[in-house]
């Protein structure tokens, strides 16, 4: 077991380099096998979620290894197995990716129940319609999911409700399935497309991703490639706001504006001084910060996984602010750990009310989450005194090394096992 201990205070000034994107890279590496030839994926962030998929593919018979710290390559040609029911299945969400993956290219898979984060129910009842749309025979008893088809033939599948999973695995199996799938209520995320630019690099017929309709046009097989994964955009709208709420001077360079800008925009609505160049952005902040209202949504609204890291900032600025979840159920288990700190937040259903303090006091919190563990870092950076964080194994899910890059911008922050 391990804590991340911080003595806040500092301000944060210099540049951190943003490492590839985790949400694109859980599906990409899943989605490698169905390719019948050697992928070499690139910009792979060094983080739990990665590490947990490359033992899962390794079990299931693919031959993957790390040619450098970032870069993978998959090669699951002869690859029989179907089943994934081992440990490593149940540590993260994106593990039901091996569901379209496999029901593709095998025409049946067996997996564990996914796992990771808990905020409140999560179903993947889109993710089921879409396969029995597509031809398949599925059950689920909250434990295993089992899926086979004869064979997979396109069909038209709109989606109740938007769903990156459910879009990116649909997606998938469409990808070897015969005949053409058009998804219709897509979502739009960057990784969403990041995996149809994957897999069309490798053969596959997929248009409009990025927009609410999706057509595969399905292929025989997918050949072997290199990929190069895109810029976190979670792991970038972590460090503007961390530098934002330290009252900094911190570049993020090594990414893709264009995902950053419902957070770019609302930053300068608090009066954030935000620069924006080619592939990175600058963020300052040296004066009093107003409150702001946020409503989580889909791409391109305000992201679900930046709300925690924003709420944390709201907690120390100027007068009151509102934020609406309009994705989770139950995405404010945080909130308590906030409290330990010193914030004035009060929550009634999807909606928190914050009333800016002048300051956080050092505590001792936990991460309840991924994200959440995010938003206690940046709010023991500007805390006065200590804050230690435990259950930091959620943090290194999705964050890389991500003491040395506070580290590298100014922060006291240290790793310590407990």
């Amino acid at each position: 077991m391990e804590k991340l201990v911080i003595k806040g205070g500092k301000r944060l000034e210099g540049c951190v380099n943003i490492s590839g994107a985790k949400n694109a890279a859980v599906a990409i590496i899943p989605a490698a096998l169905m390719v019948d030839g050697v992928c070499r994926i690139e910009n792979l962030p060094c983080i739990e979620d990665v590490t947990s998929l490359y033992t899962t593919l390794n079990k299931i018979g693919a031959k993957c290894r790390f040619v450098e710290k970032h870069i993978l390559e998959i090669d699951a040609r002869g690859l029989k197995n179907y089943k994934a029911t081992f440990e490593e299945v149940k540590k993260i969400r994106a593990s039901y990716y091996l569901l379209g993956a496999l029901l593709g290219r095998q025409k049946k898979v067996e997996i564990y129940y996914p796992g990771g984060c808990y905020f409140g129910e999560r179903p993947i009842d889109q993710h089921i319609k879409g396969f029995r749309a597509l031809g398949a025979v599925v059950e689920d008893d909250g434990n295993i999911v089992k899926a086979k088809a004869d064979k997979l033939v396109g069909a038209s599948i709109y989606m109740d409700v938007v769903s990156v999973g459910a879009t990116i695995n649909v997606m998938l199996a469409a990808t070897l399935a015969e005949g053409t799938t058009i998804i219709e209520n897509a979502a739009k995320e960057p990784h969403v497309v990041d995996t149809a630019n994957f897999l069309n690099m490798l053969g596959a017929n997929i248009k409009g991703a990025g927009t609410d309709v999706i057509r595969i046009k399905g292929v025989e097989s997918l050949h072997g490639g290199e990929y190069t994964i895109i810029p976190d955009q979670i792991e970038a709208g972590t460090y503007m706001i961390a530098g934002a709420i330290t009252g900094g001077d911190v570049t993020v360079k090594n990414i893709i504006p264009k995902h950053m800008e419902s957070l770019t925009a609302k930053l300068m609505d608090m009066k954030v001084a935000v620069k924006v160049n080619d592939d990175q952005i600058s963020v300052k902040a040296n004066c009093p910060m107003g409150g702001a209202d946020i409503k989580t949504m889909a791409y391109p609204g305000f992201p679900k996984d930046l709300q925690p890291q924003m709420a944390a900032l709201l907690c120390v600025c100027q007068g009151r602010s509102v934020i609406t979840e309009n994705v989770w159920q139950n995405r404010y288990q945080y909130i308590d750990e906030l409290k330990k700190l010193g914030a004035d937040v009060t929550v009634n259903g999807r909606d928190a009310h914050i009333n800016g303090i002048p300051a956080f006091k050092g505590a001792e919190v936990e991460a309840t989450d991924l994200r959440a563990g995010a938003a206690m870092i940046l709010a023991g950076l500007a805390a006065e005194g200590e804050t230690t964080i435990g259950h930091v194994e959620f943090i290194d899910r999705g964050y890389e090394d991500v003491e040395v890059k506070f580290k590298n911008l100014g922060a006291d922050i240290r790793r310590v096992k407990i």
